[in-house]
């Protein structure tokens, strides 16, 4: 893989035609195939192709990160094999795939979403933090009073949000909601494998100098005997914090090898955007881009041990 993108204003060339599949749906962040001629909806084998796309506050920004999408899949196989004798996962293979999306394709099982974000918290900070400081918990948990921005949590924490439609935001819920809406049994499971998954990846992360402050974890049910298997993508810079073990403090905001970057700038009196109008953010500067980009190869090469 090339070290360097050839242009950090390139157009991204978005769904190609793939023989031998059906394009079926374009996320924020991925394309989805299916075999030619299946239902989407009960396809047992499904493509998924991660683009340079990327999103925040509910908006698709313009223009993507190059190599992002071989990042984000890279990264996310790093992970399953790392988890595999955690929790069950999607991926059938990450080289069985169309030469014209390799490197940034995995071929998956096809899962029926249980329509849940999972996501679990060794950190305070984020939305986590602002329900703390507004009511002294998240997600149901009542917290320790005198917390501060990036406390650890000990142990750490499950707090699902709802998974919202297009264009409406995702909600923080509490546990008692989630087992309203998913019933005990199978919240319970949830909780007990993403807290599972982040206790692995925690140490993992910390082996390597990183701090893994949170991440958002989605399981699903497969369509062939209704296993419980980990879907989607898992522990990248798209889905959880990042942080550089060397210059934690605590107390302050921490600078991030994730998509808290572009985050921030958005929010930033620079990029001239308020968080809830109307209007478009505006595109990202190129030096936000090489920013961005230069934070997710970090990542990479720090968690996988290898170049990119």
């Amino acid at each position: 893989m090339s070290t360097t993108p050839s242009s950090l204003n390139a157009p991204l060339v978005e769904a190609p035609q793939l023989p031998g599949w059906d394009h079926v749906v374009s996320g924020k962040v991925r394309e989805l195939y299916v075999p030619a001629g299946t239902d989407p909806g009960s396809a047992e084998e499904v493509l998924v192709v991660a683009t340079d796309r990327i999103s925040a506050y509910d908006h698709s920004l313009q223009p993507g990160i190059p190599d992002k999408g071989r990042l984000l899949t890279g990264i996310s196989v790093f992970w399953f094999e790392q988890l595999a004798d955690v929790v069950p996962h999607h991926v059938l293979s990450a080289t069985d795939v169309p030469d014209a999306v390799a490197g940034r394709a995995l071929r998956c099982r096809g899962l029926d979403m249980v329509p849940l974000e999972c996501i679990a918290r060794g950190y305070l900070t984020g939305s986590g933090l602002a329900d703390y400081r507004a009511g002294g918990s998240v997600g149901g948990h009542v917290l320790p009073q005198g917390l501060v921005e990036a406390s650890r949590l000990d142990p750490a924490i499950f707090t699902p949000s709802t998974k919202a439609e297009a264009g409406d935001h995702d909600e923080n819920i509490t546990v008692a909601q989630a087992e309203d809406l998913l019933g005990t049994e199978l919240t319970g499971q949830l909780q007990e494998l993403t807290l599972a998954v982040y206790e692995r990846a925690r140490a993992i992360a910390g082996e390597r100098g990183i701090i893994l402050a949170d991440t958002k974890l989605e399981f699903g049910r497969s369509r062939t005997d209704g296993t419980l298997l980990l879907g989607d993508e898992v522990l990248t810079p798209d889905s959880s914090r990042f942080w550089s073990a060397d210059t934690y403090v605590e107390g302050r905001v921490q600078p991030s090898l994730d998509k808290q970057f572009v985050r921030d700038w958005l929010t930033s009196p620079a990029s001239g955007w308020h968080k809830g109008s109307n209007t478009p953010p505006p595109e990202l500067p190129e030096e936000v881009v090489a920013q961005t980009r230069a934070r997710y190869v970090e990542a990479y090469e720090r968690l996988t041990g290898t170049s990119f």
